[in-house]
C-alpha cells in the first residue's frame, strides 16, 4: 500500500470527521488538495466542451512552456466548472498566491499568459477571477474574486461542487475534499431503513424528469424480499440541449459512486449499473478510472471496511436511443433485448431488472446523496420551495449571452436564470420563450418569466422540470419551426411499440410539414387541409397524451401543445398568410428578382429545377410565384444580389 493511499484510508476515512484532524493531518490534506502547493500547478479545463473549443491546444503549448523554461510544475486537466462559453479555461495556483482563472485561452495565448503569471504580473488577458476560498494565501491585486462573478454568485452548487475545482481522476483528492466519508458514515451510522427515512425527510426527488420523491422510492424496493436487488444510474442524457449528466461524470465521477454506493447500501442491493451514452467516451473513461480506484481503496468490492456489505459496479453503453431514458425500456437494454416500455405495474422497484426489485435514479440525484448524508435532511429541505427542495442544475444553451451549466436553489425565478446568470439574450435580440424540459416539455414565455422553478409550477405553465434542459429562444425564432424540430426528434425516437406514438406523432409531424410549405396544387383542397391539420393538432396531441404506453408517448405532443397555447398566432401566419414571420421556414419564403439589379446572366434560370424563372439574355428576368417552390438556388446562384426574399 503507497504511503498516501494508506494515509489517506487510516487517517481521513477511518477517523472520524474532519472536525476531530490533527494539525498534521489537516496541513497533509491541503497538500493534496493543492491548497497549499510547493510549485505552480496550472489547471485547464478539460471536459468536452473545453476541448471542443481547443483545451488539447493549451495543455499542449503549456507543457512546452514549461520544458523550454525548465519550470518544474503540475498540468492537471479538469472537468468543465460550467462556464462553457469561456472555454478553454485555463488557471494557475503559484505557491502562497491565490488561484487564478483566465478564459478563453487558445495554444497561442499560452506563453504570453504564463510568461507574465511567472514575473508575478497579471496579464493583459480576460480574467474569470480569483479563488477566496484559500483564505491564507496572498491575493492577486486588481484581480476580481470569481465567487463575485455574475455567473457564479446566484448558485449553489452540491452537484457542482467539485466540478472544474479538482482533479476529475484523483481519489486521494475526492477523499481529501471530504469524499467517501458519507459513505463509510452511513454503513457505520444508519441502517437501511433510516437511511431511507432521511433521504425522504430532506425532499429529494428524482431529477430526471417525474420529480417522485427519492426516499420513498427506495422504500418500495428496501420493503420487496428478493435474493438480489439492483441500483441504476440512468445516465442516457437524450435530450437536445441537455449536457448536465456528461459534465458532472468528467467533472466529479467520484460523487455519483459514492451517491450510487450510498443508494445501493439503502436499498439492499449489491450491483449496479451505469447505464450511459456510447457517444460520452470522455465520462465513460473517467468513470472506468474512478471505479478501479474506488476498488483499490476497498470502496466497492467485497465486504467493504469490515461492514459486510458488498457492491460491484457495472458500465452499461447505450446505443442512443432516446426512449432508453424511459424505466423499463432502459431495464430492457442492459437484460439484451430492444429498448422498449412495458406497462406498469409490477413498478421497477418491486419486479425490475431480471424481474428482481431495481431502483433506477438518474446521475444529478445520485450526487446530491453524499452532500445530504453529511449535513442532514434538514439541511437540504432549508433550500427550495415547500414542494421542491434542494438545487436543480440546468444547461442554458441556444440564444443567450453565456452558455453553461448553473445550479441554482429551487425557487429561482426563470427571469433570473436567464437573465442575472445567463446575462440574458445574446446579441442584444428580444427574448421570446425558453423551452424546458427537452422534447418532453413545453414553452415558458415572457408572461411567465418570473415562475419559479419548482416541479408544479413549471407544469402548471405547461412545461416541465425535465432532466434540467432550457434551450432560449430570441425573437429571430420561430415556434412553429420550433415544434417541428422538438416533433422529428420525437417521431424518429419513437421505439414504435404503442399506435398513439407511433402513428399520432408521425401525423403531427405530417402537418407541421404542410403548415411550413405553401400549397402546391390550389385545385386538390390543400390550402383547406392545412387549415384543418392546424385545429387536428390540439385534439391529436391530446389522445397521444391520454392513451400512449409510456412516459415518453404522453409526454410527446408538448412541444406542440405549448407553441399553440402560446403562439397560436403564428400557426395562423403561417396557415392563412403563408408567412414565416421570422423568416425561417424556407418553403414559405416568396422569392423575387430585382429588375434594376438583374443583368440577365440567365444563371438562375438554369439553377432553377422547376422552370420558374423566365427571361431574355441580358433582359431583367421574372419568377413565376406558381411554379415557384422556393428552394432557394436562384438566390444562391446569382451574383448581383439581384433575388430578393421576403
Amino acid at each position: 500500500m503507497n504511503v498516501e493511499k494508506s494515509f489517506l484510508i487510516n487517517n481521513v476515512l477511518l477517523n472520524g470527521d474532519h472536525t476531530s484532524f490533527t494539525p498534521e493531518v489537516n496541513a497533509q490534506l491541503r497538500m493534496i488538495r493543492n491548497d497549499e502547493n510547493k510549485k505552480p500547478v496550472i489547471y485547464v479545463g478539460a471536459g468536452t466542451c473545453g476541448l471542443g473549443a481547443g483545451a488539447n491546444e493549451t495543455i499542449k503549448q503549456a507543457k512546452a512552456y514549461l520544458e523550454n523554461h525548465q519550470i518544474e510544475a503540475d498540468i492537471i486537466p479538469v472537468g468543465c466548472i460550467g462556464l462553457c462559453s469561456s472555454e478553454p479555461l485555463m488557471d494557475i495556483k503559484l505557491p502562497g498566491k491565490k488561484r487564478i482563472s483566465f478564459e478563453q485561452v487558445t495554444g497561442a495565448k499560452v506563453e504570453e499568459i504564463l510568461d507574465q503569471v511567472f514575473a508575478d504580473k497579471l496579464p493583459d488577458h480576460p480574467i474569470l477571477g480569483q479563488y477566496k476560498s484559500q483564505e491564507n494565501e496572498k491575493s492577486w491585486n486588481d484581480a476580481p474574486f470569481i465567487e463575485d462573478h455574475f455567473f457564479f454568485k446566484p448558485q449553489q452548487r452540491i452537484v457542482l461542487e467539485n466540478c472544474g475545482i479538482s482533479n476529475p481522476v484523483s481519489i486521494d483528492e475526492y477523499i481529501a475534499r471530504g469524499g467517501y466519508k458519507s459513505y463509510l458514515n452511513a454503513l457505520k451510522v444508519f441502517s437501511r431503513s433510516e437511511l431511507c427515512d432521511t433521504i425522504e425527510k430532506s425532499g429529494l426527488r428524482g431529477r430526471g424528469g417525474g420529480g417522485f420523491p427519492t426516499g420513498k422510492k427506495w422504500k418500495f424496493a428496501l420493503g420487496t424480499e428478493a435474493d438480489q436487488k439492483y441500483l441504476i444510474c440512468n445516465a442516457d442524457e437524450g435530450d437536445p440541449g441537455a449536457f448536465m449528466d456528461r459534465a458532472v461524470i468528467e467533472g466529479d465521477p467520484h460523487k455519483l459512486l459514492e451517491g450510487m454506493a450510498i443508494a445501493a447500501y439503502a436499498i439492499g442491493a449489491s450491483k449496479a449499473y451505469v447505464y450511459i451514452r456510447a457517444e460520452y467516451p470522455l465520462a465513460i473513461e473517467r468513470l472506468v478510472i474512478a471505479i478501479d480506484q474506488a476498488k483499490e481503496y476497498g470502496l466497492i468490492g467485497k465486504n467493504i471496511f469490515d461492514s459486510g456489505v458488498d457492491l460491484d459496479i457495472v458500465i452499461k453503453k447505450g446505443a442512443g436511443a432516446f426512449v432508453c431514458g424511459e424505466e423499463t425500456a432502459l431495464i430492457h437494454s442492459i437484460e439484451g433485448r430492444r429498448g422498449m416500455p412495458r406497462p406498469r405495474p409490477p413498478f421497477p422497484a418491486v419486479s425490475g431488472l431480471f424481474g428482481k426489485p431495481t431502483i433506477i435514479n438518474n446521475v444529478e440525484t445520485l450526487s446530491n446523496l453524499p452532500t445530504i448524508v453529511k449535513k442532514g435532511a434538514e439541511w437540504f429541505s432549508s433550500m427550495g420551495t415547500a414542494t421542491s427542495k434542494g438545487t436543480k442544475v440546468f444547461a442554458l444553451s441556444g440564444k443567450i449571452a453565456t452558455t453553461g451549466l448553473v445550479e441554482i436553489p429551487m425557487g429561482t425565478t426563470v427571469r433570473d436564470i436567464i437573465f442575472k446568470i445567463g446575462g440574458g439574450i445574446a446579441n442584444g435580440k428580444k427574448f421570446k420563450a425558453v423551452q424546458m424540459g427537452g422534447p418532453s416539455g413545453g414553452c415558458v414565455t415572457d408572461v411567465n418569466l418570473d415562475i419559479e422553478v419548482d416541479y408544479e409550477s413549471l407544469v402548471n405553465v405547461g412545461a416541465m422540470m425535465g432532466s434540467g434542459g432550457m434551450v432560449v429562444m430570441d425573437e429571430d425564432t420561430c415556434m412553429v419551426d420550433v415544434a417541428m424540430f422538438f416533433m422529428d426528434f420525437i417521431q424518429r425516437e419513437s421505439c414504435g411499440k404503442c399506435i398513439p406514438c407511433r402513428e399520432g406523432t408521425r401525423r403531427m409531424l405530417e402537418i407541421l410539414h404542410s403548415i411550413t410549405s405553401k400549397p402546391k396544387n390550389r385545385e386538390n383542397h390543400e390550402p383547406l387541409a392545412r387549415f384543418k391539420g392546424v385545429m387536428q393538432l390540439e385534439k391529436l396531441g391530446k389522445v397521444i397524451k391520454d392513451t400512449s404506453l409510456c412516459g415518453l408517448g404522453q409526454s410527446a405532443p408538448n412541444p406542440v401543445l405549448s407553441t399553440l397555447t402560446w403562439f397560436r398566432e403564428e400557426y395562423e401566419e403561417h396557415v392563412f398568410d403563408k408567412k414565416c414571420r421570422a423568416n425561417v421556414c424556407q418553403n414559405l419564403r416568396d422569392y423575387s428578382i430585382d429588375v434594376e439589379k438583374c443583368t440577365g446572366c440567365t444563371v438562375c434560370a438554369k439553377k432553377c429545377p422547376t422552370g420558374a424563372i423566365i427571361g431574355g439574355r441580358k433582359q431583367p428576368h421574372f419568377i413565376i410565384q406558381d411554379k415557384c417552390i422556393s428552394c432557394g438556388a436562384c438566390e444562391e446562384a446569382c451574383k448581383f444580389d439581384a433575388v430578393k426574399v421576403s
